[in-house]
């Protein structure tokens, strides 16, 4: 699903908005940021029209391929949004604009969720042999493999205009394949996808 791309307006209530969703989507991060990803496309790009679709999925591909925590695509989906709300202009006040989206997100992203790990975890320790805990425990299982599987769906049934259309979910099942039953690096797959895409077939 596309939308038309509605920047983000530069003043204090959207801005307000824009903080206060990423410091509720932070409490749904139990499988980590990643897991998060199919709430914020619905978000950012189907219902505000902050992002384009392809924008949300380069900022996850740059964030995985490059090194460091999943987080990072969090940081390039507000710099993207930033960006998007100073169009069509350029230079120093693009740029700061950006930097404040970055920031907004990655803050309200980290402080909910980092608290609740952090005082989470203490009570989890103190009270391990508890039923309750391990009932919470793998009770969280299937929520957090869903909703990286959502994530997964997103990307790969995204309209990239590729010339094969079937390509992204054959790449997807691979992907999957050999991650369940191969100890092949994670390394040569995003190599292997990003000759494919390269050459225009995703």
């Amino acid at each position: 699903m596309t939308s038309t791309l509605t920047p983000l307006a530069l003043d204090t209530s959207a801005w307000l908005h824009l903080i206060a969703y990423f410091l509720s989507l932070s409490l749904l991060s139990v499988g980590g940021a990643m897991a998060t990803a199919p709430e914020m496309y619905r978000h950012t790009v189907e219902q505000q029209g902050w992002l384009s679709a392809q924008q949300f999925s380069d900022s996850i591909a740059i964030a995985q391929a490059a090194p460091g925590p999943n987080i990072m695509y969090v940081a390039l989906l507000g710099w993207n949004i930033g960006l998007n709300a100073m169009a069509p202009y350029t230079g120093w006040s693009a740029w700061l604009a950006a930097l404040a989206a970055c920031l907004a997100c990655m803050g309200g992203m980290l402080l909910p969720s980092s608290l609740l790990t952090w005082s989470s975890t203490r009570w989890m320790r103190r009270n391990h042999a508890l039923r309750s805990v391990r009932a919470f425990r793998w009770g969280m299982m299937p929520l957090v493999v869903g909703m990286v599987l959502a994530t997964g769906w997103i990307l790969a049934a995204r309209d990239t205009g590729a010339a094969h259309a079937w390509a992204p979910w054959l790449l997807t099942a691979t992907a999957t394949l050999f991650v369940w039953k191969t100890r092949l690096h994670l390394l040569w797959m995003l190599a292997a996808g990003a000759l494919l895409g390269a050459l225009g077939w995703i």
